[in-house]
């Protein structure tokens, strides 16, 4: 059984061992030693595991054979790194490793091409994200992992939702016991409506009842999704002044259509 190239043609899973934890504790010890027979039987004691794990990841487009040989580089890479010393069971850490090692294979194999520099920068971003929850006991905000890694926030979204896995718009969410309800249903398309055009002239209407600073700052804050920290350095204004001029707007609108 070789790095990165695991053979499972013929195996027959339901005849895997199940190693016991005095047993395990045995073989790391000759593993750390340098003993190959020893690593190989560790390996096989623990494909029970690696096919626990892959079964979450059925259904998603590719083959059992592959799912599994992909999981067993995650255990091979799991028992290469695991440190004995350290007070966690062998499966704690690995199942995360073998995980991690599935997602890869399925975002690399995504039917949706992205890039190799958005691929790598998202890959940094989990890494790092990873390190800090292990250290801090929480996720980094993005503004932390984008000072970190040098690039812009934007650039931190943009990447990991580029390596989410496509969902079909038929995938049923919930059944009933008679139909089923799938995605499409739960969708409204918002910009050719009857409403939306009547909404939308109702709002810019009032917009251009407002004198231009309001205007700006309604504008920013209520379409443009801005803070008001953001639109008063934007603006180069206060924020007290933002706030003044957002309320007096508001105000003025409700005004108009009482």
């Amino acid at each position: 059984m070789l790095y990165n190239k695991v053979e499972i043609c013929g195996v027959n899973t339901s005849n895997l061992p199940l190693l016991s934890k005095k047993e395990k504790e045995e073989l790391f010890i000759k593993i750390k030693a340098g003993d190959e027979e020893a690593r190989n039987k560790f390996i096989h004691g623990n494909l029970r595991l690696v096919l626990s794990v892959i079964q979450r990841f059925c259904g998603r487009g590719e083959t059992a054979d592959d799912l599994f040989q992909v999981g067993c580089v995650g255990l091979i890479k799991a028992i290469d790194n695991f440190d004995l010393s350290q007070n966690v069971q062998f499966s704690t850490y690995a199942v995360p490793m073998i995980i991690g090692e599935v997602k890869r294979y399925l975002r690399d194999n995504n039917s949706i091409r992205v890039s190799r520099s958005v691929r790598d920068l998202a890959y940094k971003v989990i890494q790092y994200k990873e390190r800090y929850i292990k250290e801090y006991g929480k996720e980094p905000k993005v503004d932390e992992i984008a000072k970190e890694l040098g690039v812009e926030r934007e650039s931190i979204g943009f990447c990991m939702d580029a390596i989410q896995d496509p969902v079909s718009l038929q995938e049923p969410i919930y059944n009933d016991g008679t139909e089923n309800i799938y995605i499409i249903d739960q969708i409204r398309d918002n910009k050719n409506t009857d409403e939306h055009w009547t909404e939308k002239m109702t709002i810019e209407g009032a917009l251009n009842k407002l004198n231009k600073k309001e205007r700006t700052v309604i504008t920013k804050r209520f379409f443009d999704g801005r803070t008001q920290m953001e639109v008063a350095e934007e603006v180069g204004i206060s924020q007290a002044q933002v706030s003044r001029l957002e309320k007096t707007a508001i105000e003025h609108i409700k005004r108009l259509y009482k």
